[in-house]
């Protein structure tokens, strides 16, 4: 057990904070911290650079605590808050990932609700610690508040787009 939740855990970590890095720099793929502010703008958020900032280092702390178990609980809070919004941004284009939808952010939420659940493992920060087993009391609050705080923050910073801003972004893509 303790081997397989190490591997979710690197997996799933990794990936998270990996799509953090692409959110704030040109590694991985990733289009630099302009290019992550563009991407906010063009999925609608108020904030430009803060929120690409903001979002990137969540990304990137939530994964690598994941990637640690080190106080899982809250690394996958934060985990799921932030794919929480990933997949809000792609729910109009369905489910299935090859039309873009949201089936890759809902995967990562509900594997870190699921490292929450069964925690770290005996490989952890969390067992070196002395954290490891945290009670329900900690995690399931932290399970529903992860995917709220997504939600509540896609409905604080999500703008529609003036027609001037609908303009520019197909002249862009053209």
């Amino acid at each position: 057990m303790d081997a397989g939740l190490l591997v979710l855990r690197l997996v799933v970590g990794l990936l998270i904070a990996g799509h953090g890095v692409q959110k704030v720099s040109f590694r991985l793929g990733g289009h630099g911290l302009a290019g992550g502010t563009e991407e906010f703008r063009h999925d609608g958020f108020r904030g430009g650079r803060l929120t690409a900032v903001v979002a990137g280092a969540s990304q990137i702390g939530a994964g690598l605590f994941l990637t640690a178990g080190l106080l899982t609980p809250l690394a996958a809070m934060a985990a799921m808050g932030v794919m929480t919004v990933a997949g809000t941004v792609k729910r109009p284009k369905g489910l299935w990932v090859q039309n873009d939808g949201y089936e890759y952010p809902m995967v990562l939420v509900a594997a870190s609700a699921a490292l929450a659940l069964t925690g770290p493992g005996r490989w952890s920060l969390d067992q070196a610690l002395g954290l490891a087993p945290w009670p329900l009391w900690i995690v399931l609050p932290a399970i529903v508040a992860g995917p709220v705080s997504g939600l509540l923050t896609r409905v604080l910073l999500h703008r529609p787009y003036d027609a001037w801003e609908r303009k520019q972004y197909a002249q862009a893509a053209e």
